[in-house]
């Protein structure tokens, strides 16, 4: 996540655009704080390849006709753009990169946080030593002038595949605000879509968001629905592995579905990477934010893995 700060430090002496997915939801190609630099030629990073880089570098080439500091924020959703089943969403800053404005240069250390702000006229940014980031929304209205933005310096957010919008997965959403993880949330119910962040897919579909989760993704499971539950174990542990697969439920419901994925052909091998109960061990209580924090907690371990 530091390599486009060096990029900065070593402008081109060409005009430059600078991509920045300020927010994402659903199974977008790359999360929040993601960014490419996009010269008249060519190119440094990626935001995910395909009709959406295609789209964001082609935005970025015409605002290099524009005086240095114009930024556009533009929504992209991919499922009518790319045809992506799982839907998705990414919200995107594009600017014209301003080389007056990039003092804040000097400051940018691992471990701190950077403030951005958007201006008329240009976008302003500096560091600070402690501050908590601001969580943005794929959906609504798009930031404006005045709108202020708050991340991590040089840590790339874990993804986190949050599969179930019930009380446990609000939670877990809710207390994620702040933490290095990026949130990709989904429900079957339709009656939920109103929740910021959870895109809603089709039963038969919700599986293809397993295939589409990076090896880097945890993948949290903790729907409505035992068989829905039982359908997306499968397709984590029967994929190449991910960096965490989490099933929530009781000792009985738990053995039987190792029984059952035995059966269905899992490994020993894969089986051992399913943590069932989640969270971190020791912390009692069902209340839904006391497994929400024991859960980010367990994720938080993963940390330099």
């Amino acid at each position: 996540m530091t390599q486009w700060v060096g990029w900065l430090r070593r402008l081109p002496q060409e005009p430059c655009a600078l991509v920045s997915v300020l927010a994402a939801e659903g199974s977008a190609p790359r999360g929040a704080g993601t960014r490419m630099l996009v010269t008249a030629e060519g190119q440094q990073g990626t935001i995910g390849g395909g009709q959406l880089e295609f789209r964001a570098v082609e935005q970025s080439r015409a605002i290099l006709d524009h005086p240095r500091g114009t930024w556009r924020v533009q929504d992209y959703p991919l499922g009518p753009m790319l045809g992506q089943c799982c839907g998705g969403r990414v919200r995107i800053l594009v600017e014209h990169v301003d080389p007056a404005a990039l003092d804040w240069l000097h400051d940018a250390e691992l471990g701190r946080m950077l403030e951005t702000v958007l201006e008329e006229g240009g976008v302003t940014r500096r560091v600070f030593e402690r501050e908590t980031a601001t969580r943005q929304s794929a959906r609504g209205e798009r930031p404006g002038v005045g709108t202020r933005m708050v991340e991590p310096v040089g840590e790339r957010p874990r993804p986190v595949y949050l599969f179930g919008a019930g009380h446990v997965g609000q939670a877990i959403a809710r207390h994620m605000t702040g933490l290095p993880l990026q949130l990709a949330w989904f429900d079957t119910r339709p009656e939920l879509e109103a929740i910021d962040g959870v895109t809603v897919v089709r039963e038969e579909d919700i599986a293809h968001c397993i295939e589409e989760a990076p090896a880097d993704a945890a993948v949290v499971i903790l729907t409505h629905d035992h068989p829905l539950d039982y359908h997306l174990t499968l397709a984590a542990l029967g994929r190449d592995p991910l960096a965490f697969v989490g099933l929530i439920g009781s000792s009985t419901k738990i053995a039987r579905f190792k029984s059952r994925l035995k059966a269905d052909g899992i490994s020993e091998d894969a089986l051992s990477r399913l943590t069932t109960p989640i969270g971190v061990p020791g912390v009692r209580g069902k209340e839904p934010d006391v497994i929400a924090i024991a859960v980010l907690a367990q994720l938080l371990q993963l940390r330099g893995q």
